[in-house]
Formats: structure tokens, C-alpha cells, sequence
């Protein structure tokens, strides 16, 4: 990778989680994002959500102290969504928001020293010139009434083009671009995808941006490849899975990516969708994520008001308290390249390694990968403690590997995850 992308990315790598918020008119409903597709509603009848769309408690401010207090360094938030509907001031459409929430968005979370970016729909199934009828996740694929209307491509991608220069001349910096959706031809140049990026990164030259010009959740694109595409862009975007192995391109080197996630089973908020992830899952999760070299996005679906769903400010403000102490296990660190315990996981940040323990251990927990010339120093991030090497006839039979011992309490300090520090020899 070149310097100029390295730097480009060393904030983004470091931050490690960040928060995706998905809001917009679906939230009246409250039957997810996707519910215009999913119900095959034509326009007249979603615009009864539209004309009911006017949050009285929306705090943009709020949301970025959720964030700042999670532990999370930067954000995502969905400019427009594939209904089409803006939530910013959009001088090409009338089809938009009454207040510029995105403006309100970026001021906010960089008031709180937080990265804020912007998602912004390639699909449109509010544009006339978008492909309806045939279109397989379009609402009117299937309504006659659209068979043989006179689409025109060229005009919609102006307007998106367009869109997308509004967002990136008016707002000042705009950390993060996460397009989405690419799929079937819809992808790359069908998108203009060259032209765009350029254009993208004129106005805006230190932004980082993901890969679905070019491919989709389920795709890493050529940005693995030897000579990657030129809409192949920064990272690549798991979407709900964490990669098993992480990501490396052909030659075997790392490449930046990044897994986004749902609290629950939807991106928009969806009032029965109840299934939320505990705290002590997503936290792992992040440890996974971090320990593969990858970050994680977190959603939240604010409600018709503004609202953070009550179950997701609990799990916002957990996984904040084990962050607080643990932190600096996650932020700049990544990947070891040392096997997986059986007891956790391992993340690696300079010249320290943190031994993540999610259970406990009988006879002393070995510190996978490396030797006792090696270490500087031992301790626990809870309680800071100094721990010592473990060394008596239990563990000397295993002279290649190095103990620790926690004390005599069998119960980890943590039962979610136990951190222990190593600081390494320069």
C-alpha cells in the first residue's frame, strides 16, 4: 500500500468502533429500513410515512454523547437510504427532510472529536429514472404498470453525482463515504464509479471510502487483488459476519476492513424486533474483530422522534463501562499473529499484547507466543495489578510456554473479558 493511503487510514485503523445509525422516514412505520421493498409500496402510499415524519426529539448532540461514552471513535450516518428520501438539504429534490439533519449530524460528533461520515444510497426507489419493473429488490418490480417506461440511467446518475458533490462541497469534512448497494450490473462503471470517486476525492482528499461502488456486504471486491479497480475503495465491508480469518489480499498482506452489525435484527428501528445481542456479546465481538486487524460498526434505529431505542442505550452504556478500562486493548491495536487461545483472544497494539480472557483457566493462564526474555512487565487492566510470571512444578513441565497466575479467587475480575497486559522489550 502506498504512504499517502496508509495515511489516510491510520485514524480510521486505530479507531477500531464506530456507530452506524440508520434513520429516516421508515422509522414511522417501524417495520425496518427495507419495508417499502419488502410491502412493495408504490409512492403514494409511502408518502403517508413521509408526511407523518417530523421527530420532536431528535438531539444530534445526544446521540454523539451515546457514542463518545461507548467508547466509539467515529460514525455513520444514512444521508439517504434506498427509499430515496434525503435527511439533508438537497437543492436537487423536493423529496427530502424539513430540517438538514446531516448538517446537525456532522456538527455534532465533531464537536465530540469523533470521526462523522456519511452513508449515501447508489439505489433509488423513489427517482422515476431508477429501474423499476424487473429490478429485483426494486418495491414496483413486479407492478405492470412500470413494464416499458422510459428509464433514463444518465439522468439518475447526474442526480446522484450531483448528490453526492452537495454532500461533499457543503458540509465541511466529511470523514467517512459509505455508498451501498451494488449488485447484479449494477456496480462500478454502470455507477460511473471512476468518475465518482475522483470526483469524490477532489473535494475531499483525506476521506475514507468503502468498497460497494464495486461490491456488496457478501463481497470483499478487487480490493484483495494485485491491482484493484479503481471504484475499489478503502476498506472492505463485511456485512453481519466477522471475517473467520480476517482479510488479506493475494499477496498476504492485510487489508483494512471493516464489519457492520446490528444490535438487533434490523437496521431501521423495527418496534417487535426484540432480539437485541447482550453487551457481553458485542464486546467480544469487537475483541474478535480487533484481533482479526478488522473494525467494527455498531447500528442503532432511532425511532420516528428521535428517539435511541431504551435496549440499545443499555448496551451502548455497558460495553462504554468495559471500555473504560479496556480500551486501550481495542484502540490501535489489531492483529498478533499469534494463534487463538482457547480461553479468548488476542490483540496486539506497540511492543504490548493483551491476553483477552472470556472463561477461566486451571494451573496458571499461558501467554501464547512469546518467551520470558521477552516481557518487560505484567498486569491487569482491571485494578491495574501487577501479575508475575507463574513458575512451579505445575507449570515447569511446559518450559516453552509462559504463565501467569491471577490469584487464588477462581472467578474472573471480569466475566465478560478479563484483560491481561504484557509490555514487550523494546
Amino acid at each position: 500500500m502506498d504512504s499517502e493511503y496508509t495515511r489516510r487510514m491510520k485514524r480510521f485503523n486505530d479507531a477500531r468502533f464506530g456507530m452506524f445509525i440508520h434513520w429516516g422516514a421508515y422509522a414511522v412505520p417501524a417495520r425496518g429500513e427495507w419495508v417499502k421493498s419488502t410491502e412493495k409500496l408504490n409512492d403514494e402510499q409511502y408518502q403517508t410515512y413521509i408526511d407523518a415524519f417530523h421527530p420532536r426529539e431528535f438531539d444530534a448532540r445526544a446521540w454523539a454523547r451515546y457514542a463518545k461514552e461507548a467508547g466509539m471513535k467515529y460514525a455513520v450516518f444514512t444521508a439517504k437510504h434506498h427509499d430515496g428520501f434525503c435527511m439533508f438539504d438537497s437543492k436537487l429534490t423536493d423529496y427530502k427532510a424539513d430540517r438538514d439533519y446531516v448538517r446537525e449530524f456532522l456538527d455534532a460528533f465533531h464537536e465530540e472529536g469523533l470521526m462523522a461520515g456519511l452513508y449515501y444510497s447508489l439505489i433509488d426507489w423513489h427517482h422515476p429514472d431508477y429501474p423499476h419493473y424487473g429490478d429485483r429488490i426494486h418495491p414496483q418490480r413486479d407492478d405492470p404498470s412500470w413494464q416499458g417506461y422510459p428509464h433514463d440511467l444518465e439522468r439518475y446518475l447526474a442526480y446522484m453525482h450531483g448528490q453526492i458533490r452537495e454532500l461533499c462541497e457543503n458540509y465541511g469534512p466529511v470523514d467517512i463515504l459509505w455508498t451501498d448497494y451494488s449488485y447484479d450490473n449494477m456496480r462500478c462503471e454502470t455507477w460511473k464509479g471512476t468518475e465518482l470517486t475522483e470526483m469524490v476525492r477532489s473535494l475531499q482528499p483525506d476521506i475514507i471510502l468503502n468498497n460497494r461502488l464495486e461490491a456488496s456486504g457478501e463481497g470483499f471486491g478487487s480490493l484483495i487483488e494485485e491491482h484493484p479497480d479503481p471504484t475499489s475503495g478503502d476498506f472492505v465491508s463485511p456485512e453481519q459476519i466477522i471475517p473467520p480469518d480476517g482479510i488479506r489480499n493475494v499477496k498476504g498482506e492485510p487489508v483494512s476492513w471493516e464489519a457492520c452489525v446490528t444490535m438487533n435484527e434490523n437496521w431501521g428501528y423495527c418496534r417487535e424486533d426484540r432480539y437485541f445481542k447482550p453487551a457481553s456479546i458485542l464486546i467480544r465481538k469487537l475483541v474478535e474483530c480487533v484481533s482479526k486487524g478488522g473494525n467494527l460498526l455498531l447500528n442503532v434505529g432511532p425511532d420516528e422522534e428521535g428517539r435511541f431505542p431504551e435496549e440499545s442505550v443499555r448496551i451502548l452504556k455497558e460495553i462504554g463501562e468495559w471500555m473504560k478500562t479496556n480500551g486501550e486493548s481495542v484502540y490501535g491495536c489489531g492483529y498478533s499473529g499469534i494463534p487463538k487461545p482457547e480461553y479468548g483472544r488476542i490483540t496486539a497494539g506497540k511492543n504490548v499484547l493483551y491476553y483477552h480472557l472470556y472463561e477461566g483457566v486451571i494451573g496458571g493462564v499461558p501467554l501464547n507466543g512469546i518467551n520470558r526474555d521477552m516481557i518487560e512487565e505484567i498486569s491487569l487492566l482491571k485494578g491495574n495489578r501487577t501479575l508475575q510470571i507463574r513458575s512451579d512444578w505445575i507449570t515447569d513441565n511446559y518450559p516453552d510456554i509462559v504463565f501467569t497466575d491471577l490469584g487464588r479467587d477462581p472467578v474472573l475480575p471480569d466475566p465478560v473479558d478479563t484483560v491481561i497486559r504484557v509490555k514487550l522489550k523494546p
